[in-house]
């Protein structure tokens, strides 16, 4: 499994809530079309972390990269309903950092060949 991490703080005057509420309308809307497996929306705590890293972590499971194209091209076609989702968070995210991760070791890595 792959995890495409989006790390971000809000805009100045932006609710809280209304963004976890709107990040849970988009991407459920993905994952119920079967173009992510899941998602998780998690808040740094008592301020603990670099603030680089932002305030809010949102974490989407997806199956391979195939599975992330799928999930790209459905957003990137600017079209209703996704577009109205999408926007709505996206007009309140600010300072957004990506990373994409995957389960290590996973099923495709062969024992005994390390690097050092």
């Amino acid at each position: 499994m792959d995890v495409y991490h989006i790390l971000c703080d809000l805009k100045e005057g932006a609710s809280d809530t209304a963004f976890c509420d709107d990040v849970a309308r988009y991407l459920g809307a993905l994952r119920d079309d079967g173009r992510l497996r899941g998602f998780r929306i998690t808040r740094r705590k008592l301020g603990l972390g670099p603030r680089e890293l932002g305030e809010f972590h949102v974490a989407i499971e997806i199956d391979d990269l195939a599975q992330l194209e799928r999930a790209f091209q459905s957003v990137s076609s600017r079209t209703d309903p996704i577009e109205e989702l999408h926007a709505r968070v996206n007009q309140v995210a600010r300072n957004v950092l990506f990373a994409l991760y995957r389960d290590f070791p996973d099923a495709r890595r062969r024992r005994g060949a390390e690097r050092f």
